[in-house]
Formats: structure tokens, C-alpha cells, sequence
């Protein structure tokens, strides 16, 4: 199927690409992204401080007019993905804001499902399928993007299943969800706005995507899983270091014992002269 040209769609969207020196895993994900059937209005590498590889990698793809890329980056100062994301928030454009991971190869349907559910005082996530350690070498040496259902290269099959009837049978809800991924979102550009976007108290891996849902929550905003869709394909890798993460839990618990809605460092300093 080719590509479905935004100018059909009133709806402005904003795909948000995290990013940190991981240039050959960035390049399938921007890869998969060619093979999508809606595309975004415009697409912000945010890139937490990745040196000149990356920089390569995303010029590549800038040459290709069809991918309004843009590449926001600043200087690497530790684990800082709470700020880069904010900073790529203040920026975009969209309407509606898809989040996503350079590690996470796309479904050419992502992109059409997450726009598909989206609706008022929603965030969505969607499904992850994990690809084996053991598969690295194939994927890389022969720059794979599509991944049918059975894939010996890939593990959780059953969530490579894509049913768009399916997915309408997931309702929201006021909870928090242990399935909840930040390399998998979807949310309303007005909803993360009115809880000030990403706590950037929250330095090091861990926690900061439930932490600032949590908020979305305790706001009205309602969580729904899209399964059955909006799958990505996650390039195996060793997991960060997680010195922060019972720092970074206890800010989250706060958030959710004292239903906060707003945190204080967060993106409105970005916004400041936008107003």
C-alpha cells in the first residue's frame, strides 16, 4: 500500500524519535518509517546527545522529501531523555503527538493505528514485540524492517498480530497499566501541555513515561491499549544502568499519593516564548 498524504487528514501529527548514539539501530527505525501508510506531519529525532554517526545517519534521511525530519539535539550531560522530550514538545507542530523510541522498529500500520483510536482525554499505548538477541546480526546486515507473523526472529508472536477489529475492543481506563512503554505513546499535545510535560527531576533511566501518565491520569486523561495494533519491533539490548531508579520511583509515588497533576521543572520553560 503506498502512502496515505497527510492533506486528507485535518489532524496534525508530530512523530517524536528518542535517540543516544545507537546510529544503526535509528537507521531501521527511519526505515520503517518510509514503509508507513499514514505518515506524520513532521518527524523530531530527539537525540540525547549522540555524536557525529547519528548526525550522518539522519542528514541520509533528510535527502528523502517525503520525511519532514527534523534533528533537535544537545550536548551529552548523562541521561537526560525528561528534557530532550520536552524540548522536542515545545517544537512540534502536531496536534496529536506519537512517541517512540530509536530502538523500536515500526509496524507499517503504527503510525495509521495510533491515529485511528486516538480520541479526546486518551493517551494510547501500543503493542511491543521484542526481537531476539540472537537475530542482531540478520536484522542489521540485511536492514530488516517487516516482520510477518511467526518470525523466527522475533519472540511474544502473538503480539505481531494485527487485527484493527480487535483494537476497538480495549476501553480506557482510569488505572495505570504495567504494560504502559514510553517507546510506545500516543497523547493529545493540549493534554501533556496541561500537566507540564516530562519532570526533569527524573535524570537517569527509569520510571519517567508512568511517572508523567500518572499525571496525565490524576488530570482526567484516561490510558487505552491498543492491542492488536500499533506494534513495534524492539531491537534486543542490554538494559540501562538504573542507579536513578529508586530515586526516580519515589517521585512517581509521590505523584501518585498526592495525585499531582503539574510538575515543577518541566516543559513550560521551553514554551516561555511561544506564548
Amino acid at each position: 500500500m503506498g502512502i496515505i498524504l497527510n492533506k486528507s487528514f485535518a489532524l496534525k501529527v508530530s512523530l517524536i524519535i528518542t535517540t543516544y548514539n545507537w546510529p544503526e539501530a535509528l537507521e531501521l527505525v527511519l526505515k520503517s518509517l518510509e514503509k508507513q501508510t499514514r505518515m506524520p506531519d513532521e518527524i523530531i529525532i530527539a537525540d540525547d546527545g549522540s555524536g557525529s554517526p547519528t548526525r550522518k545517519v539522519v542528514e541520509g534521511f533528510k535527502e528523502n522529501e517525503d520525511l519532514p525530519i527534523k534533528h533537535l539535539w544537545h550536548e551529552d550531560d548523562g541521561f537526560r531523555r525528561t528534557v530532550i522530550l520536552n524540548k522536542a514538545l515545545a517544537q512540534a507542530i502536531g496536534d496529536y503527538i506519537i512517541q517512540l523510541d530509536g530502538d523500536c522498529i515500526m509496524h507499517p500500520k503504527f503510525v495509521e493505528d495510533h491515529i485511528k483510536n486516538a480520541s479526546k482525554n486518551t493517551y494510547l499505548f501500543g503493542s511491543r514485540v521484542n526481537i531476539k538477541q540472537e537475530s542482531l546480526e540478520e536484522i542489521f546486515n540485511n536492514k530488516k524492517v517487516l516482520f510477518e507473523y511467526g518470525n523466527t526472529l522475533i519472540k511474544n508472536k502473538t503480539r505481531n498480530l494485527h487485527i484493527p477489529f480487535f483494537q476497538k475492543l480495549y476501553k480506557p481506563s482510569s488505572t495505570l497499566s504495567k504494560k504502559l512503554r514510553g517507546c510506545n505513546l500516543s497523547y493529545w499535545k493540549k493534554d501533556i501541555v496541561a500537566i507540564n510535560g516530562y519532570n526533569e527531576d527524573m535524570t537517569g533511566w527509569g520510571r519517567e513515561d508512568s511517572e508523567m501518565a500518572v499525571r496525565l491520569l490524576n488530570n482526567g486523561v484516561k490510558g487505552k491499549r491498543i492491542r492488536y495494533g500499533g506494534i513495534i519491533y524492539h531491537i534486543w539490548h542490554l538494559v540501562k544502568e538504573k542507579s536513578r531508579l529508586n530515586i526516580n520511583e519515589s517521585i512517581q509515588q509521590e505523584a501518585i499519593d498526592k495525585k499531582l497533576v503539574w510538575c515543577k521543572n518541566g516543559l513550560d520553560k521551553y514554551l516561555s516564548d511561544k506564548k
